[in-house]
């Protein structure tokens, strides 16, 4: 079995290589278990260091060149997790680059799969910002997406796209909406939700950070592991169910609606007084308009019925991140 990581050298794209070579097996289209024989990454930067395995290959390159992922997937791909994107402070603050990467690399790599012998399973990674506007209290998996943002706009068009190329037969198309990722390691990047990681990671390295939203600011997160798990889930679920229950559009993962006054409690736990001390609280207008366009409640009914996690507490997030780092160390 061949699969293809788009943005497989970011952080989750690195966690989710790891995960599958661990599994050394999928289930295809058919769901017949496969061995992973080959893990192409796709990736505009391939900075830091990298897992390496023998069945792991890295292709550095610009994702919304066509005649690139016409070689990289050939006609032998079996599956596909498409998880690049330019995140969502990126993509508002650079509209051409935003549209390029995240709706033109989108509709070229579908092509691309649609070239396939065969119809390969898809993993698109879209998000909660395909929601904004005037929400209803809790959002729902029949809540009209209502993006307010760039990044929205083209999450919200990458899941019709796969929803049409599936509903055509040309994939095996599964598109599910990531909380919040918390905490992502490593520096701050251009994501307007990036400072609900900073606030933790750079308080538990003895660093200072900046909280640009209100105490009372409430978000629905995920940790990077159920991410993962959340990922493979998607991949590893029959056609039949994902399709009974509404397969056609995308799915909102369950999470943990947590305020920033309650994850700073959960450092302090974690941390002590110290560490939280290290945090100031300065608004910052434009990711405040952003992230608080974003719902943090959510009824995923559909999501538990299909077998997905959420989280339990937000203290044991912080836990597995300071455990992740003593790993790494």
């Amino acid at each position: 079995m061949k699969v293809v990581i788009t943005g497989g050298a970011g952080f989750l794209g690195q966690r989710l290589i790891r995960a599958l070579c661990a599994r050394g097996a999928l289930l295809d289209a058919a769901g017949e278990p496969r061995s992973i024989e080959q893990i192409v990454s796709i990736d505009a930067h391939q900075s830091g260091p990298l897992f390496l395995d023998e069945r792991v290959g890295y292709v550095a390159g610009d994702i919304a060149t066509p005649h690139l992922l016409t070689h990289v997937l050939g006609t032998d791909t079996h599956s596909v997790f498409h998880l690049a994107a330019v995140v969502s402070g990126a993509a508002e603050a650079d509209f051409n680059l935003g549209m390029r990467v995240n709706l033109d690399a989108t509709r070229a790599l579908l092509e691309a799969c649609r070239q396939q012998a065969r119809p390969p399973k898809l993993v698109f990674t879209s998000s909660l910002a395909v929601f904004g506007g005037a929400l209803p209290p809790v959002v729902r998996d029949d809540t009209a997406a209502t993006p307010t943002s760039s990044y929205g706009v083209q999450k919200l068009i990458g899941e019709l796209l796969v929803g049409e190329y599936a509903r055509k037969g040309y994939i095996d198309g599964r598109a599910v909406r990531l909380p919040t990722i918390v905490v992502r390691p490593g520096k701050p990047n251009a994501a307007a939700s990036g400072f609900a990681s900073g606030i933790i990671r750079e308080p538990l390295a003895g660093e200072s950070a900046v909280c640009p939203v209100e105490p009372d600011t409430a978000l629905w997160v995920l940790s990077p592991a159920r991410a993962i798990d959340a990922l493979v889930h998607t991949h590893e679920l029959p056609c039949e169910a994902w399709q009974r229950a509404g397969g056609l559009h995308a799915l909102n993962l369950p999470g943990l609606t947590v305020t920033i006054a309650q994850m700073l409690e959960a450092l302090r736990e974690v941390a002590g007084n110290a560490a939280v001390a290290r945090v100031t609280m300065s608004t910052d207008e434009g990711i405040k308009a952003i992230v608080q366009s974003w719902p943090a409640r959510f009824d995923t009914t559909r999501a538990t019925a299909l077998g997905y996690a959420g989280e339990t507490d937000f203290a044991s997030i912080v836990r597995a991140h300071v455990a992740a780092m003593e790993g790494a160390q």
